[in-house]
């Protein structure tokens, strides 16, 4: 019973990251899974409430997996020059892309942006305000450490961040482009550390 719960989770998450969660009918979800359409509504009792455990398990494991949420700043070990930076900064872009349930909550949430006001707001929230923050913080704590020059730390962020996460959205849609893009990130990073680099 329990397993044929999360496949009918897990299954909807594949269906909604490809379609969307509108497009994506009950019927089809059966379909895909190989159970009558009454079995599914045996375990979930509309199509809503599916997406509602499906945003439930992605809020769980995004707190779990992320780098961008509930970070100490005060017990991480802060990589000091560029070549590390770049290495975390790519590590943590290799999982983002590929791991699956993440890439396929990434993708969903794209999708259905302009469709769910409920979807749209974890959008925001997931790639653009989580992220900034935590790269805000960690900026402030480069200043702090004399690495960096003291400016604005959300702008400084801002420049540093949010271009990565169009390459990322790049690689979702384009993935043979990722060793391209993994070039990109790694000369971006080095600009911006010979703008703002102390001394």
């Amino acid at each position: 019973m329990k397993n044929t719960k999360q496949k009918i989770l897990n299954v909807s998450l594949d269906l909604f990251s490809i379609y969307g969660f509108e497009a994506t009918s009950m019927s089809k979800i059966a379909n895909t899974i190989g159970i009558r359409k009454a079995s599914l509504y045996s375990h979930f009792e509309s199509k809503q409430a599916i997406l509602n455990e499906i945003i439930d398990e992605i809020l769980e494991y995004y707190d779990k997996k992320s780098n961008f949420v509930n970070t100490d700043w005060n017990t991480v070990d802060v990589p000091e020059n560029v070549d590390e930076i770049v290495k975390k900064i790519q590590e943590q872009i290799q999982f983002i892309l590929h791991d699956p349930y993440i890439s396929k909550a990434r993708k969903m949430l794209v999708i259905e942006q302009f469709n769910n006001p409920i979807l749209s707001k974890l959008q925001t929230k997931q790639n653009y305000i989580d992220v900034l923050n935590y790269f805000t913080e960690f900026i402030q704590l480069l200043i702090q450490k004399d690495i960096l020059i003291e400016e604005d730390a959300t702008i400084m962020a801002s420049q540093f961040c949010l271009p990565i996460t169009v390459w990322i959205n790049l690689c979702d849609r384009e993935p043979e482009r990722e060793n391209e893009v993994m070039e990109q990130i790694c000369k971006h990073i080095e600009q911006f550390f010979k703008v703002y680099k102390k001394g």
